[in-house]
């Protein structure tokens, strides 16, 4: 008897974004300087020490900082003159949820978004509802904020972010102030986003399934590769 296969689950969609000769200069000083990348993968990893410019670089990619010399294309939209429209396709997870998070309860927060968007009341809180019963949240709609714990409002910030629809997500260092069972639920999370990823991390561990991770070093790009040859570059840099 033949035993049906079920279908390999179909791999993430990819946003083009193109790095062509950038750099940014910020109080006086050069923080990025001649990058150039062809972003097109679904998981990227950035790794590299403090300020060699990760964060920067992150923030180039939905127009959050607009680059000093070269250009950031986004499926062929410039940062420069597109900004809004780019924020709306890629969305953005700050390493300190209390930098996103706006509104006083859960359900509130999660919705500000979905309302800014044109999405309607009951449309809004039936997606909030779904998307808090998806991650095991599905009675912390009325909760406040300010008592959640810093995993449980990473998550909500993830969630308000993946609400939106965006074609990417760029992450600055999210599972920085996590313990381990916060960061094991959050990266459960993230691996089920169906957009392209990319993310901003010391987490080394995190990327090992990741198809590209770029080593930044010195404002500069220093490796390029699989998460294990960028990775043992970077280890050897430390030693």
């Amino acid at each position: 008897m033949s035993v049906a296969l079920s279908a390999p689950p179909a791999p993430a969609p990819v946003l083009p974004i193109d790095l062509e000769g950038v750099g940014v200069d910020l109080d006086g000083r050069t923080v990025l300087d001649g990058i150039d990348l062809r972003l097109r993968e679904a998981r990227i990893g950035v790794i590299g020490a403090n300020g060699s410019g990760k964060s920067t670089l992150a923030r180039l990619l939905n127009a959050l900082q607009l680059p000093s010399r070269g250009r950031v294309k986004v499926d062929r939209s410039d940062t420069r003159s597109d900004a809004r429209a780019i924020r709306r396709r890629v969305g953005f997870v700050f390493q300190n949820p209390d930098n996103q998070i706006v509104y006083p309860t859960v359900a509130e927060d999660l919705a500000f978004g979905l309302k800014n968007i044109g999405c309607g009341r009951e449309e809004s809180e039936r997606r909030v509802a779904r998307a808090l019963s998806r991650h095991g949240m599905a009675d912390f709609g009325p909760r406040a904020v300010h008592q959640l714990s810093g995993g449980e409002k990473q998550l909500i910030a993830l969630m308000g972010v993946t609400l939106m629809e965006p074609d990417c997500i760029v992450l600055d260092e999210p599972t920085t102030a996590l313990d381990l069972r916060h960061r094991r639920r959050f990266m459960a999370a993230l691996e089920s986003m169906d957009c392209t990823v990319i993310m901003v991390t010391h987490d080394l561990d995190a990327l090992r399934s990741f198809d590209r991770v770029i080593l930044l070093e010195d404002g500069a790009v220093r490796a390029d590769g699989s998460p294990a040859a960028s990775i043992a570059a970077y280890v050897r840099s430390c030693t």
